[in-house]
């Protein structure tokens, strides 16, 4: 049997009370179908929701606009690249701090290197960004490291690092394939590739040897100013797709909640 359209939810409880949560390195869920989806299927799924679940905070995709009259509704922003056309006529909208990046990664030495260590990778991540982030545990690391290995065994998992002249790993990413379409899941960095352009200039090596194919790019992301204004660096145009809120909890926990 050929499921056409499904409906993801992740689960968890606490204090005795059902809820449901976007788990991490997860942008977008929502109601996917091999069918044309409309408004209105959207929120029959939503509706479906079995009412144990109290709370409900969840991303939904850019394909699903339920109306934010009935529903409690938060638009977030993505950027995406359609890969269709030359790399000649995509390096043209590239933003001239873009194209200073990459020269920085090409004067400086930057190698690429694929099908290296995710292992790395992280703990790049972990060792510097992820020092100031106190929302990702150990058991979220654990998670991203099955999710990646998944993603090797059905072969839907490209990992590219940088390295500098000395062959020293500066930055990692990992850039995940699937139905035409490559999301930008994951990446890790050091302090030299701030200055290196390292992470541009892997982006830039992937576009090149994309361009001129039915391939939609998803740097996934990002709310972050900063972050919006890098992907839109290269050419990318915003999406918005929905965060889903529905709070059913006691009124005591209600307030908690808002």
């Amino acid at each position: 049997m050929i499921i056409k359209q499904y409906f993801p939810l992740r689960k968890k409880k606490k204090y005795g009370t059902n809820y449901l949560y976007p788990p991490f390195f997860t942008q977008q869920l929502g109601v996917f179908s091999i069918d044309m989806l409309t408004d209105e299927k959207v929120e029959q799924f939503i509706n479906s929701i079995p009412s144990k679940f109290k709370f409900v905070e969840i991303y939904l995709n850019k394909y699903n606009t339920p109306s934010d009259i009935v529903y409690q509704l938060k638009p977030n922003k993505t950027h995406e690249l359609d890969l269709i056309v030359s790399y000649e006529q995509l390096y043209q909208k590239y933003s001239t701090n873009t194209k200073r990046n990459i020269k920085k990664a090409i004067n400086q030495s930057v190698s690429i290197q694929k099908n290296t260590s995710a292992n790395e990778i992280i703990n790049l991540f972990r060792n510097n960004r992820g020092k100031d982030l106190k929302t990702l545990m150990e058991n979220d690391y654990n998670r991203l490291n099955q999710l990646i290995n998944m993603l090797i065994s059905k072969n839907k998992i490209e990992i590219w690092s940088a390295y500098n002249i000395k062959n020293e790993l500066c930055a990692g990413v990992f850039f995940v394939n699937s139905n035409h379409k490559t999301i930008f899941l994951f990446s890790g960095r050091n302090a030299e590739a701030k200055e290196n352009g390292a992470i541009s200039y892997l982006i830039n090596q992937y576009i090149i040897e994309n361009a001129q194919k039915d391939l939609i790019f998803d740097f996934e992301g990002s709310n972050d100013e900063n972050l919006a204004r890098f992907y839109k660096g290269f050419g990318s145009k915003e999406c918005i797709y929905y965060q889903l809120k529905i709070n059913n909890l006691p009124w005591f926990y209600k307030i908690l909640k808002k």
